[in-house]
């Protein structure tokens, strides 16, 4: 049982370490900091994994999410009859250290650190793989507001940092001097979209993880949309991504109801 002392510190933790990122990745993204803004800076490093920029409207999906997380963590704060939470133990370590790797992504790439933003990128995917990990994601048993409240934000959120991961990735690689457009940036780009649906067919038959796999399928349409016009071989690449993905989707709903 985690004390109550550690659990209100745990708590409170997660609401100022989530209420920062979130101010910080607003500011990025509206005014300019270091050498532009957060999309300005993604120019810089062209290439055809980028996808269109209604898809970065995930964010609010993330962070609404996040926030009902924070409100279900809450619900006992100011009662007298405390509520047993095991996943805050479990999990607020590796979330306030997804917070501020978050904000120190911000700084490395709005900056032009490049290469540190990578790390930072790898600290905030690994923190919520562990996470996932430690929830136990698709085999625990738990009730139908902790699935909602608590496993599916993390899904959501880890389904999203894949995606930026591989573009994160694919960033420093074009500016290492790989090329941006091109053959070997087509097949570098059908490659990582490959990952990504193998990937996302794991989430799938491994943990029936839908929320992360609606994400991923979200982030191909935005690629779709963004090469439609302009690169055959990446939208039809696109497509094919979409299809078998939503066919994971039905068949893996087909044989959990079955």
């Amino acid at each position: 049982m985690i004390e109550d002392k550690k659990k209100f510190t745990l708590q409170v933790l997660n609401l100022l370490t989530l209420i920062i990122t979130v101010i910080i990745n607003y500011v990025a993204a509206s005014v300019p900091l270091g050498i532009g803004n957060t999309g300005e800076i993604s120019d810089l490093y062209p290439n055809l994994f980028v996808p269109a920029g209604i898809t970065f409207s995930i964010w609010a999906v993330i962070y609404t999410f996040l926030g009902i997380f924070l409100v279900y963590q809450f619900r006992d704060f100011f009662k007298d009859q405390k509520v047993e939470m095991p996943f805050l133990e479990k999990i607020s370590y590796l979330f306030i250290l997804s917070n501020i790797a978050n904000s120190f992504w911000i700084f490395f790439w709005h900056y032009g650190l490049i290469y540190l933003s990578i790390i930072a990128m790898i600290v905030i995917v690994l923190s919520l793989i562990w996470i996932y990990l430690r929830l136990d994601f698709g085999k625990s048993q738990v009730t139908k507001k902790e699935k909602w409240y608590v496993y599916t934000p993390f899904s959501i959120y880890l389904g999203w940092i894949t995606v930026a991961t591989i573009a994160n990735v694919t960033a420093v690689l074009v500016s290492a001097g790989v090329g941006s457009f091109g053959l070997l940036a087509e097949i570098l780009t059908v490659l990582v979209i490959s990952v990504a649906v193998i990937i996302t067919f794991a989430m799938l038959f491994l943990r029936k993880d839908y929320a992360y796999s609606i994400v991923v399928l979200w982030a191909v349409l935005g690629i779709f949309l963004k090469q439609l016009g302009f690169n055959l071989t990446i939208t039809i690449t696109a497509i094919i991504a979409l299809i078998l993905i939503a066919a994971g989707i039905v068949f893996t709903v087909y044989r959990t109801k079955k």
